[in-house]
């Protein structure tokens, strides 16, 4: 691996343009870089007939002018082969962050979370959710908490009557708390009138359209408990990033999955409490330490390869 005359590492991080899988690489990137010097070059990738022809013929010009890669990052089924065909051009390790649809062997680290349940052969690293770019260090006030409810989906059902309940109950038991009730987009209006006119005065409803970029992870430095709707699982793993309690309130599930094995992974290993009516979750609300993933995986990078970085070769990527 060669590193910039700089000394820089040299991150190609190639994107997809889906906001999921972009958080995804984005998370790794930002832990890189806290890490050691990086220089990070987005690049949009796009198709499957030709990067894969541009893999079998070892030329990518996507590539062509820029400083050669010491790491290639990235997410999503349609960045393979971009990611084989720029390293078989410019060299690079690369490092994918899941599962892949082709075999695990032909990249240099894949980051695949563990309720995907893969034990097959290649270098991995089993990762507990997805990974994202959260770093809400902060004051994290005791009495200060945020709710965030997602909507029905593919995997979940919604209740409104239900859910009602558990936040009304969640307030009275709580009066010394100050909740602040966040949206998303997928929260049916009828959810979101529900909860304006629930009659607290620990309640405060701030409905997504009114945040900006960045205001979750704001409220995750301010708040020592976060509340979140089991639909929205990358919720939780994001609140646990953020090194504060993580509860869940339950909502219907249409059918197990992956994703809500992952959901009762977590609450079996403690990691998370789900609401219940008896207040048994005052007592098992606590913040989980060393939960940031992005940093584990960029340190365990940083430990097997980017150790070894010689810098010197100010190298520019020719077609």
């Amino acid at each position: 691996m060669n590193a910039s005359v700089s000394g820089e590492t040299i991150i190609w991080r190639l994107t997809d343009g889906k906001p999921g899988h972009q958080s995804q690489s984005l998370g790794l990137a930002q832990a890189l870089q806290r890490v050691r010097p990086c220089q990070l070059i987005d690049i949009p990738v796009s198709g499957k007939l030709a990067p894969f022809s541009q893999w079998l013929s070892g030329v990518w010009p996507a590539g062509a002018g820029l400083p050669l890669p010491d790491l290639i990052i990235g997410a999503g089924h349609r960045t393979h082969f971009s990611m084989l065909a720029a390293k078989r051009a410019y060299g690079g390790k690369t490092v994918l962050m899941m599962q892949p649809s082709l075999a695990v062997g032909l990249f240099d680290l894949c980051l695949i979370p563990e309720h995907d349940q893969y034990h097959g052969g290649g270098n991995y690293l089993q990762t507990r959710g997805v990974l994202n770019p959260l770093h809400a260090i902060g004051s994290h006030h005791a009495n200060q908490s945020l709710i965030m409810l997602g909507g029905p989906s593919k995997h979940c059902g919604w209740d409104n009557t239900e859910l009602m309940q558990h936040i009304r109950k969640l307030l009275s038991d709580n009066p010394d708390i100050h909740y602040t009730l966040t949206t998303s987009r997928r929260t049916p209006a009828e959810t979101l009138q529900s909860v304006q006119l629930l009659e607290a005065t620990n309640l405060e409803v701030v409905p997504f359209e009114q945040t900006a970029a960045g205001w979750v992870a704001e409220q995750l430095a301010k708040v020592s408990s976060a509340w979140i709707s089991e639909d929205s699982v990358s919720m939780v793993y994001e609140a646990l990033t953020a090194r504060v309690a993580v509860g869940t309130l339950p909502v219907p599930v249409k059918r197990q999955n992956r994703v809500s094995n992952g959901l009762h992974k977590l609450l079996t290993e403690k990691l998370i409490v789900r609401f219940d009516h008896d207040r048994n979750y005052q007592q098992n609300l606590h913040p989980v330490n060393g939960f940031i993933e992005a940093d584990r995986c960029a340190e365990w990078i940083e430990a097997n390869w980017l150790s070894q970085l010689v810098p010197g070769r100010a190298a520019i990527a020719n077609i």
